[in-house]
């Protein structure tokens, strides 16, 4: 399987790490001849086409004149990140280095990699599979420890030997019904052919790795975690205590906050973009008006709402309004300032019951560890979230577990009627096998591959 955007085993060049000053720059090379291509820039040329794979060698890159010091990674073929003779160029962080280099590399016989190239001749070079490749990228993009560690897992092949566990499975079954097939007076009915307890295994499994891509995708993307509540209810405090700095005003001033912020934080390693917003309440004030015009319409588009409510005011009409009218969104209600009130004196109206409830003081801190589970918890609803589970790490793979899922349950289903033949069930399980093949890549259509690797960082 190749992918016609790419050509394997030419030498190609890219920048791999980011292109701003640092203490180092990485400059790395694949493809065929790319050691000797390499000699010819390098000032000690014998050394580097002598060394030894996953050697160090050092010296200078010259053209001629000396442009940088450097240490050159060797990595030789088959035992490299790609399959392919390697080296990496350590030299010295500034821009203008590390573009130099890159520059001279293009001009003696490399050609600038694509998106996601280095990846691509891993996977065609059997180094890794798909599920291997696009974990590379989720820990790329990964914003908190638990995200991070979770793609870590598919990296280290959880996720392929889950899937290569089910197949085997699934190979068993067929091996049975081939028996079936050839001694078919020895059984009464379909049933009686095989036994079908490994396709219910197999169901299960894949009903599981099914499920668990709402978590996976939560821990990918993030929440949309909006902040609201009436002017002076501590929605900024809590902003700066969840993010652990003081990134909004706060003040005793009501309507200090006009506008909204937003920033990153980490609910228990689910990652949320949390959003500060301007207080709810009427004002004539124009530029405040549209605040609280824009966090309506933020608390419309979030995934959980904390609606902040400062307990030595009480709950009032106007926030009981708000609450009961959020039908389709989780919210949680914050109750802050319990550090000042009498927690037995706030009364809780009936109408808002059936809602989590929260006492913090954002002042102090105290309560958060509370609000972080509660949040999770609600995030988490309806989603599977073992931690030590093999998850999806990528909508195609979804579809193509889901695929294979249906078949399965197709094969379940007609191995019960005698009015099907031993035939229709070896289609669906060859066919379940074929869409657990391409979650690894074993069947991949070109397109599918380019789209995946597209998304790759030019270097990776």
């Amino acid at each position: 399987m190749t992918n016609t955007g790419y050509t394997p085993e030419e030498p190609i060049a890219a920048i791999a790490t980011a292109l701003a000053p640092g203490a180092i720059g990485i400059v790395r090379v694949s493809g065929k001849g790319s050691i000797e291509l390499v000699s010819k820039v390098f000032s000690r040329p014998e050394a580097l086409l002598n060394a030894k794979g996953y050697s160090l060698v050092y010296g200078w890159i010259t053209a001629p004149e000396k442009i940088d010091e450097v240490m050159a990674g060797v990595y030789r073929a088959p035992k490299s990140f790609t399959g392919e003779d390697m080296v990496e160029i350590f030299c010295h962080g500034g821009i203008s280095v590390v573009t130099t280099i890159h520059k001279i590399l293009l001009a003696n016989g490399f050609r600038q990699a694509e998106r996601g190239e280095f990846t691509f001749r891993a996977y065609i070079n059997g180094k890794t599979d798909l599920t291997k490749a696009e974990a590379v990228r989720e820990i790329i993009d990964s914003k908190t420890d638990t995200s991070r560690g979770r793609a870590a897992g598919r990296l280290a092949g959880n996720l392929y030997e889950e899937i290569d566990s089910i197949k085997k499975y699934i190979v068993d079954t067929l091996a049975e019904i081939e028996v079936g097939i050839e001694y078919p007076e020895d059984e009464e009915t379909i049933a009686d052919s095989f036994d079908t307890g490994k396709l219910i295994k197999v169901k299960e499994r894949l009903s599981s790795l099914a499920a668990s891509w709402k978590s996976e995708k939560l821990y990918q993307d993030g929440a949309r975690v909006v902040l609201c509540g009436k002017t002076n209810a501590g929605k900024s405090s809590l902003f700066n205590a969840l993010l652990k700095e003081e990134r909004a005003i706060v003040s005793d001033i009501e309507g200090t906050t006009r506008d909204w912020l937003e920033s990153w934080v980490s609910f228990d390693g689910i990652p949320a973009r949390l959003f500060d917003t301007a207080g709810l309440r009427k004002t004539d004030d124009v530029i405040e008006a549209k605040g609280v015009e824009i966090t309506r319409d933020l608390s419309k588009e979030a995934d959980l709402i904390l609606y902040l409510i400062d307990s030595n005011a009480g709950i009032t009409k106007e926030d009981c309004d708000f609450i009961t009218s959020q039908k389709n969104i989780p919210l949680i209600i914050v109750l802050n300032k319990c550090d000042k009130a009498d927690a037995d004196s706030i009364k809780i109206p009936e109408e808002l019951s059936d809602f989590k409830k929260v006492m913090i003081s954002a002042k102090n801190s105290s309560g958060l560890e509370s609000l972080t589970l509660t949040v999770k918890e609600l995030l988490f609803k309806d989603k599977s979230t073992a931690p030590n589970q093999a998850g999806l790490g990528s909508a195609r793979q979804k579809v193509s577990i889901e695929e294979a899922l249906e078949r399965i349950n197709h094969a379940l289903e007609i191995s019960q009627n005698d009015e099907y033949g031993l035939d229709a069930v070896v289609q669906d399980l060859e066919d379940s096998l074929d869409s657990l093949g391409e979650v690894t890549g074993e069947i991949t259509p070109d397109d599918v591959l380019g789209s995946i690797f597209a998304n790759f960082c030019v270097g990776k």
